[in-house]
């Protein structure tokens, strides 16, 4: 694979294509009640260096398909996320909870890390776990926010500093493992 990823563009395509119908039926539809900066930022920093990095392979920064059948697995396991999140659009459109907060922040988090992962492209695992941490996060926040909880300011920190913890964990982790492969 060289620089685009066409199988990363399909993955987008098809991730982007029930959150564009929604925002077209329901314009007023959501409004972000959790407002911790620091965790909305990273979250979107995540977010749109994961939207690039699944489609765009920068050079000396990824190692492509790492291991036999890398391809068919790539594909296999995406193609079901990509059809379990459509599903769960399906069945969530018109609800709010915790159910759609979770498997709708889950499942794309976990497409841009196992991405990232099978590529061994060292930025989109990077930034993949920056976007699930706070993805999930946000969303589970806005789940409970949208039964009438208001968030207290120790909640905002507490919250903050689990983001980063989780965050220099993943990489802990993800740099070890790297370190194994290599050595």
């Amino acid at each position: 694979m060289d620089w685009f990823n066409y199988y990363g563009l399909a993955i987008m395509a098809v991730i982007m294509i029930p959150n564009i119908i929604y925002a077209i039926k329901h314009k007023n539809g959501f409004v972000n009640m959790y407002q911790n900066r620091v965790v909305v930022i990273l979250e979107l920093i995540g977010r749109f260096a994961c939207f690039v990095l699944m489609i765009f392979n920068i050079p000396y920064t990824y190692f492509n398909f790492w291991f036999d059948y890398a391809l068919y697995i790539y594909l296999s396991v995406n193609g079901i996320l990509c059809a379990l999140y459509i599903i769960f659009w399906i069945l969530c459109w018109n609800r709010d909870g915790k159910l759609k907060a979770f498997s709708l922040s889950i499942i794309p988090s976990t497409i841009f890390l196992f991405s990232g992962i099978v590529l061994a492209s060292i930025p989109l695992i990077i930034f993949a776990v920056v976007f699930g941490v706070c993805h999930i996060l946000i969303s589970y926040r806005n789940a409970q926010c949208g039964r009438g909880k208001k968030q207290t300011v120790n909640e905002k920190l507490k919250d903050e500093v689990i983001v980063l913890f989780l965050i220099l964990l993943v990489v802990c982790v993800v740099i070890s493992l790297f370190w194994n492969l290599l050595n």
